[in-house]
């Protein structure tokens, strides 16, 4: 069946539906792969060039296992020329659970009366960003249902308390949103509020399978929410991150939707998105999901992959909702960001909750519920930098000042020496004495590698001030 731009249109509305099946998968069904042609897609992502779509199914296409392995080590080696071997460290923090929505594959969903639901005050919210100082965070991101008490003003204040909780030597530097679609108005409230990243995924890009999942509340309009991040880049937000739901749909046409996606919001604002999120589908409380797009962890591995090579100088965030030995195989793969630590009920990082999942009080199932301290300690032991750097944010590197840096590869010059102070700060103090141990080992052995005297002679002195107590050093 033709696709009927028209159907999903907004009556009077400029921003209109740039996502057409028919497209994605005539791209799908007619891209050969051949291991020559596979090569050359390789080396032109490579060169930090974004991939168009064909080249992008090229590689979806490819399914040999020579041809698989080759996209993986090409992955690899363009993350380390980006962002070194760089791994930033977030936490997610659910503000409020309460929504309007029935999507099938959530727990908070408006249908599910066994959800117990929750909305943090102010004294709660500042107990639970104290706990998570306490150990050690420096980012998070904040999770909203979508509900009318979950306005843009209630998301600001949210935002502001977060920033002026402060415990000891521990802060907030960013603060990013996981939320619903918002006005132009809107989205310059919470701009103004001091927001790193405003993610809306749009779960999956094709719009008769979208109705499918979405049966009732504002969600149910793929158009809304697939031009929700024109409207944050009309209000001024230029730092915005995208995402679909693997397990909803064709994996391929949903890697597809990601980088048209992408080409899109280059082409009207010269700027593509900060970071892309791949969560899949994971147990949540009543699930009502068929098993037909179920995506395997050989497929998972793959699709991260190809997603690393086709936007080049994207942030890829890997989440929790994986298991730790799929995260530690998977980050090899291009990722430049996981969340440690992770807890998904409300009010549970102050209360420390060690008791077993309750679904009825979480979004989903967590795959990987081990410490922050613990994750750290894994990514040492496999040669990955820590980081919890937010330099880029606060200095402006950011929408298409961030790509002017990073989309050459220079942005490494920031990132690695950044990472160092941070991962500093957290030996010096929230970690165990082993992680310390190894910490430092790594910390001496990445400075080896700065090429540049100058800088190396400035990251020791900084080196030494944040020892002796100094905090929020960075490049």
């Amino acid at each position: 069946m033709k696709f009927s731009p028209e159907k999903y249109a907004i009556p009077d509305n400029p921003m209109q539906p740039f996502i057409d099946p028919d497209e994605l998968w005539s791209y799908l069904n007619n891209t050969k792969a051949s291991k020559s042609r596979v090569k050359e897609v390789i080396e032109k992502s490579l060169g930090k060039n974004r991939l168009t779509l064909e080249e992008t199914a090229v590689l979806i296409n490819a399914d040999d296992p020579d041809s698989i392995e080759m996209i993986k080590k090409g992955a690899l080696r363009l993350k380390e020329n980006v962002y070194g071997n760089r791994i930033v460290l977030f936490a997610p923090l659910y503000i409020g659970n309460k929504c309007v929505n029935n999507c099938l594959y959530c727990g908070f969903r408006c249908e599910n009366k066994e959800a117990e639901r929750k909305t943090l005050s102010d004294e709660e919210i500042i107990r639970e960003v104290q706990a998570l100082e306490d150990n050690g965070h420096k980012r998070l991101i904040l999770v909203y249902g979508e509900h009318p008490e979950y306005s843009a003003d209630f998301i600001a204040d949210s935002v502001r308390t977060v920033y002026a909780t402060k415990k000891g030597k521990g802060e907030i530097r960013r603060v990013n949103i996981n939320a619903a679609p918002l006005d132009i108005e809107g989205f310059r409230k919470v701009k103004a509020a001091g927001i790193g990243t405003y993610q809306v995924f749009q779960e999956t890009y094709h719009p008769d399978v979208y109705l499918d999942y979405h049966l009732s509340g504002k969600k149910r309009d793929y158009v809304n929410r697939l031009v929700s991040l024109d409207k944050a880049q009309e209000a001024g937000i230029d730092d915005v991150g995208i995402g679909a739901l693997f397990g909803l749909y064709d994996w391929r046409f949903e890697v597809l939707g990601l980088v048209r996606h992408t080409n899109h919001l280059e082409a009207c604002y010269n700027v593509g998105p900060h970071t892309i999120s791949f969560p899949r589908i994971k147990d949540a409380a009543s699930l009502k999901i068929p098993v037909k797009y179920q995506v395997s962890d050989s497929e998972f591995s793959r699709l991260v992959a190809i997603l690393r090579l086709a936007v080049p100088y994207t942030g890829m965030i890997l989440t929790a909702r994986e298991s730790p030995e799929v995260r530690k195989e998977v980050m090899n793969y291009g990722v430049s960001q996981i969340d440690g630590g992770t807890k998904l009920e409300l009010g549970a990082y102050s209360q420390s909750l060690n008791e077993k999942q309750n679904l009825n009080r979480e979004q989903f199932f967590i795959g990987d519920s081990r410490s922050l301290d613990e994750i750290i300690e894994e990514l040492l032991d496999n040669d990955f930098l820590p980081s919890f750097c937010t330099a880029c944010y606060r200095l402006g590197r950011t929408g298409e000042h961030f790509m002017e840096v990073s989309v050459p590869g220079f942005i490494h010059n920031y990132c690695t020496p950044n990472a160092i102070l941070t991962l500093s700060e957290y030996l010096t103090d929230y970690a165990s004495e082993k992680v310390k141990e190894k910490g430092w080992k790594v910390i001496e052995e990445t400075k080896k590698k700065i090429a540049n005297r100058q800088l190396s002679a400035q990251v020791e002195d900084r080196i030494r001030r944040i020892v002796e107590g100094e905090r929020d050093l960075y490049f």
